[in-house]
């Protein structure tokens, strides 16, 4: 990136975000967002996802004075049969999810939102991906060991596909890195579009 081009800011904590973001090759900072991530129960996961990602975005940028800076927000959803599923509030929650997820196809949807300082409809891009994930059988004994080892605690859906929770995956139909909470063929595409040549 040369100093014309503008500054990246991941408004996300997740470290998983952050090492997909650092595939890029691009220098960016992270500024975790606070936004309110409560919704309505009759949205659409689509809606969901890229609302949420605006919000996380928009709470950042309208906390930055940087000319030019892009501010990236992102938010994931497990949904199964129309349920939403979000990160378990404590182990229990997460057994339960795992058990509904075992054996059985969901889906998981990524919203991205790119927001160029200063905002304006030009410099804001909002978008998603999916994945169809199929899980295979598991067991008591397996949710009670995966659940103890604290990996699910902070996991839409109560798994992690990047880490031991792969296991459990049995197929991908779809976009792995919205799986793992990033898309980045997405992500790059918008980039370019805001002036940012990744492969230039």
């Amino acid at each position: 990136m040369n100093q014309h081009e503008p500054l990246l800011i991941l408004a996300s904590g997740s470290p998983r975000r952050r090492e997909l973001l650092s595939l890029l090759n691009l220098p960016f900072d992270v500024r975790p967002s606070d936004a309110d991530e409560r919704t309505p129960e009759d949205w659409e996961p689509e809606k969901i996802v890229t609302e949420l990602a605006l919000r996380k975005a928009r709470v950042v940028i309208d906390d930055r004075e940087s000319e030019g800076a892009i501010v990236i927000g992102s938010d994931t959803i497990v949904v199964l049969e129309g349920q939403v599923l979000g990160k378990p509030a404590d182990a229990e929650e997460a057994a339960a999810m795992l058990r509904l997820l075992s054996g059985r196809r969901h889906q998981v949807y990524t919203g991205l939102a790119c927001i160029q300082h200063p905002e304006h409809p030009e410099r804001t891009l909002v978008g998603y991906s999916r994945a169809d994930v199929t899980m295979r059988p598991i067991a008591e004994t397996e949710i009670a060991a995966y659940v103890a080892t604290g990996e699910p605690m902070d996991k839409a859906g109560s798994y992690a596909v990047q880490g031991l929770g792969a296991v459990f995956v049995e197929r991908i139909e779809g976009d792995y890195h919205a799986i793992v909470g990033l898309p980045l063929a997405l992500l790059y595409t918008m980039l370019a579009r805001l002036g940012v040549k990744t492969l230039a």
